[in-house]
């Protein structure tokens, strides 16, 4: 009742508050001409499409960097993470003040610091070349591409289904295997179902393989796929970050296994990286995945730091729509709304995983 009787007294007080201003309340600012430039987009947009569409952009364009942030953060904490334990001195001690040294500088700073060293690059006539088609200038990075074509989509919806049945075939033989012990080879399927499959719909519909190659046209490159520098740099910080503190967790865990599976492990001939693979990192896992959640939605949320280099997210976008509107508690709620959602999505299937790895007790 009374968490109830707080709710309705904010309510009310809200409403009245608005009327009062004479402040118009609703979402039917979202169907009006949004008359906002964005820079970089997943979908089509131009500024006379709808304040809907713009937020949308802002959506994808978060989700872009928090997807592709998770990945490279959690490869590189990772690899950081076992680089700590190495019995090689000096990868040890590099590890060791990387992740002391990024976990200590704030992520702001951090995020300045690459994107002002990526405003200080050459322009593109000199623009820094370290493989012939890759070329970095304070444009962003400029990389080859290809020209995509609808046979490359059903390529890649043979591949995603190859994957699948990848997956069911190799769960297929693991029972098989419990039941009579007998070992089976899972990788010429996997072979024949992810690169065999989508290249044979590749090659049965005709698709080209021709590479969109950046070129230098006037002042700036024509072709390619272009990284601008406010994600290139948004994205860098956020990894780099991000992977100091997920390198300290794969350490944790990797030292949660008891010294005996190691021991256990060398004793029947396993080289150390196969002991670390086959033994050690599966058990760690259980140690790793619930702490390994929250710096999944730490990239998510920090990524709200955009505005400050100029990436336009759903916080950019959101906070630019609410000074034209007027709509601020809406453009708020908008906020609120997408964060949540993408963080208890992100929640949930990480319990999911972190449920499905765990030991069975008796």
């Amino acid at each position: 009742g009374l968490v109830g009787g707080a709710i309705y007294w904010l309510w009310s007080n809200t409403v009245h508050n608005l009327e009062v201003r004479r402040i118009a309340t609703g979402f039917d600012f979202l169907g009006r001409e949004a008359g906002l430039p964005i820079a970089e987009s997943l979908i089509p947009y131009d500024p006379s499409m709808t304040y809907l569409r713009a937020l949308t952009v802002g959506v994808l364009n978060t989700l872009k960097v928090a997807v592709v942030g998770i990945v490279l953060a959690t490869i590189l904490g990772t690899f950081l993470g076992i680089a700590r334990l190495s019995r090689n001195w000096l990868v040890a001690k590099l590890a060791y003040w990387y992740v002391e040294i990024v976990r200590d500088l704030p992520l702001l700073l951090q995020l300045l610091f690459w994107y002002a060293l990526l405003q200080g690059l050459p322009g593109p006539r000199q623009a820094l070349n370290p493989i012939e088609g890759v070329y970095l200038s304070n444009r962003g990075l400029k990389l080859p591409f290809f020209v995509w074509e609808a046979a490359h989509s059903w390529a890649l919806l043979a591949f995603a289904l190859g994957v699948v049945a990848t997956l069911l075939y190799r769960r297929a033989m693991r029972a098989r295997q419990m039941r009579d012990g007998a070992p089976r080879r899972v990788w010429p399927f996997a072979l024949l179902a992810m690169l065999g499959a989508p290249l044979a719909v590749w090659a049965a519909l005709g698709a080209p393989f021709t590479p969109d190659v950046p070129v230098l046209r006037g002042f700036n490159f024509r072709g390619g796929v272009d990284v601008s520098p406010e994600f290139f740099a948004l994205l860098l910080g956020l990894t780099l970050y991000t992977a100091g503190f997920i390198a300290e967790i794969v350490r944790a865990g990797i030292l949660s296994v008891h010294q005996g599976q190691w021991e256990a492990a060398q004793a029947l001939g396993l080289p150390r990286g196969r002991v670390m693979n086959l033994v050690v990192l599966p058990q760690a896992l259980r140690v790793i995945i619930p702490p390994m959640t929250s710096q999944f939605l730490n990239i998510t949320k920090n990524s709200s730091l955009a505005v400050a280099i100029g990436y336009q997210d759903i916080v950019s976008i959101a906070n630019t729509t609410l000074n034209q509107t007027g709509q601020a508690i809406e453009g708020i709620a908008i906020i609120m709304l997408v964060y949540l959602t993408i963080s208890l999505s992100i929640s949930l299937f990480m319990n999911w995983y972190n449920a499905k790895i765990a030991l069975v007790e008796r």
